[in-house]
């Protein structure tokens, strides 16, 4: 060895600062991928129940409990509609498993308003938050006859 060659120091087990990104285990790695996305089941109940109502032929979503406090809830002043009303979801750290209690209008062909709500549920989640959904449970819990909405308990008649 030369005496420039002994002189020089040698740095072990440090990160060189001077150079951004040194040090680091996975430089190469893209800026997006470096950390974990997590995302609640709110999240996903909210695209859920959002994506089900635009289906045509879907009256209400919930069981009669839910939909009756729902409906008292939509009528106090600043109350704000729970579009979740009706969906209960799992959500892993990849997949997502979804329930969803529709009302159907009367008339409408059952089967078809499930198939389309199930595709319109697993398209939005999907696009949105990237999980893969891997079940979408369709119970539908009562039929909307026309004149119901006339004898609904919670509606308010004026004498």
């Amino acid at each position: 060895m030369t005496a420039t060659q002994e002189q020089a120091p040698v740095r072990r087990h440090h990160a060189d600062t001077s150079v951004p990104g040194a040090g680091r285990a996975h430089v190469e790695e893209p800026g997006g991928t470096r950390g974990r996305t997590s995302i609640a089941d709110t999240v996903v109940v909210k695209i859920a129940g959002r994506a089900a109502r635009e289906i045509p032929g879907v009256h209400d979503m919930g069981g009669g409990l839910a939909r009756t406090l729902g409906a008292v809830r939509d009528r106090v002043p600043g109350g704000r509609p729970n579009v979740g009303r009706g969906v209960k979801v799992e959500v892993g750290e990849r997949q997502a498993a979804i329930d969803v209690e529709l009302v159907v209008e009367y008339g409408v062909p059952v089967p078809d308003v499930a198939r389309d709500v199930r595709e319109n549920v697993i398209a939005a989640v999907e696009r949105i938050t990237g999980l893969e959904v891997v079940e979408v449970n369709i119970a539908v819990t009562d039929v909307h006859l026309p004149g119901d909405d006339e004898d609904d308990p919670t509606e308010t008649r004026v004498s």
